[in-house]
């Protein structure tokens, strides 16, 4: 027992464990921080990952568009629900199945 006290009040010990304590609590860089910063970086990934993808299908869709006039009117209709003038148009909704 007297020796766990001793290592307790010996002067390297107190030193390195204020050290500890504060860079795991009061620092700049503490733990909290670093762990708010990983989770907005993984949010912040995410977000790029999506986005990518996005203009990656707009850009595949840009390049339909411009070589197929079929194409051209067949996103016309699907998108914005263009028509001719003699069609009616009906949209269909399907809802999802109520548990």
């Amino acid at each position: 027992m007297n020796r766990l006290l001793d290592i307790f009040r010996n002067k390297y010990f107190l030193s390195a464990a204020a050290f500890v304590v504060w860079m795991l609590f009061f620092d700049k860089n503490d733990m909290l921080s670093q762990y708010e910063y990983r989770t907005e970086v993984h949010k912040l990934q995410e977000e790029k990952d999506f986005y990518e993808k996005e203009t990656n299908q707009v850009k595949k869709d840009l390049n339909e568009l411009n070589t197929n006039l079929n194409t051209a009117e067949k996103f016309a209709r699907e998108k914005y629900f263009m028509k001719k003038d003699n069609e009616d148009i009906f949209v269909i909704i399907k809802e999802a199945p109520k548990d």
